[in-house]
């Protein structure tokens, strides 16, 4: 009976260290965490990514089809850190949510000009910002000192354009009561459209004005240094991709601290807030 009482404490210590040294490798190897996403996309060898490919300088599609901007280089570091090659995929800022959450899916995630919101995050998975914005206006560069203020601007004689869908709408119903509001379809052509006199003001990002300004002299952004309110940009996608996310967060917490985030920034001569 002790010989017997001896062999079943021997089994039971055997049993118990295996299981611990199990935990511990588990803690240390990141191999071992559940990764089906990250899995998935590297059996497939390709990082699908939707972007609109209509906000300069974040994402824009060519008419060539190439795709070039801010968000399209850190999809880049994220298919580099996975091993994989790289496909974009176009989405609209109107189907952005419903492309997201397809059935079947439509991409792994999506990247250009996402504000982070609560309610995306109620639906969605969202990952750490990588570039500060907030809302501002675009106008004639003749009349930049008609606006100083939204209420300026606030105005039934004022013409309002923004594209539909996406958060510059949803900001112009909120905020702009008496203005003339115009939706147009195409984002990339309401800046010209303004120019022109189509429309007085575009309702727009402190990202993405700059570039506007900078390419085109006969617009002006007066309000940039005083947005409407503050946000951030990050990487779009469906629940229960948490791997993926989780390696989203660590490619964009390595590119803020060995400055590739900077360069970038300097790169598309955006304001880098990450200090």
């Amino acid at each position: 009976m002790k010989t017997q009482f001896r062999i079943l404490i021997a089994v039971i210590f055997v049993l118990c260290g295996s299981v611990s040294f199990a935990s511990c490798a588990g803690n240390d190897d990141k191999s071992s965490v559940s990764q089906p996403t990250i899995t998935r996309i590297q059996e497939r060898g390709e990082l699908i990514v939707g972007t609109t490919g209509d906000y300069r300088p974040l994402s824009y599609r060519e008419p060539s089809g190439n795709y070039w901007g801010f968000g399209i280089e850190i999809a880049e570091q994220i298919a580099q850190r996975l091993s994989v090659s790289i496909m974009f995929v176009p989405t609209s800022w109107p189907t952005l949510t419903a492309d997201v959450l397809a059935d079947p899916q439509k991409f792994d995630l999506a990247i250009g000009g996402i504000t982070i919101t609560d309610a995306r995050r109620e639906t969605m998975l969202m990952s750490d910002g990588y570039l500060a914005n907030g809302k501002t206006i675009l106008c004639r560069a003749a009349e930049a000192d008609r606006y100083k203020s939204l209420a300026d601007i606030d105005r039934p004689e004022v013409r309002v354009m923004v594209n539909p869908g996406g958060l510059n709408e949803k900001f112009a119903q909120q905020h702009l009561t008496h203005a003339t509001i115009i939706v147009h379809q195409k984002n990339e052509e309401i800046p010209s459209l303004v120019a022109v006199g189509e429309a007085d003001v575009m309702i727009t990002e402190i990202t993405e004005a700059p570039w506007y300004v900078q390419n085109d002299s006969r617009l002006a952004a007066p309000l940039i240094n005083e947005p409407f309110n503050h946000g951030e940009i990050g990487v779009l996608m469906r629940q229960g991709q948490e791997d993926l996310l989780q390696l989203v967060n660590e490619v964009i917490a390595r590119m803020k601290s060995d400055g590739t985030l900077r360069r970038l920034h300097e790169k598309y001569g955006l304001v880098y807030a990450y200090e």
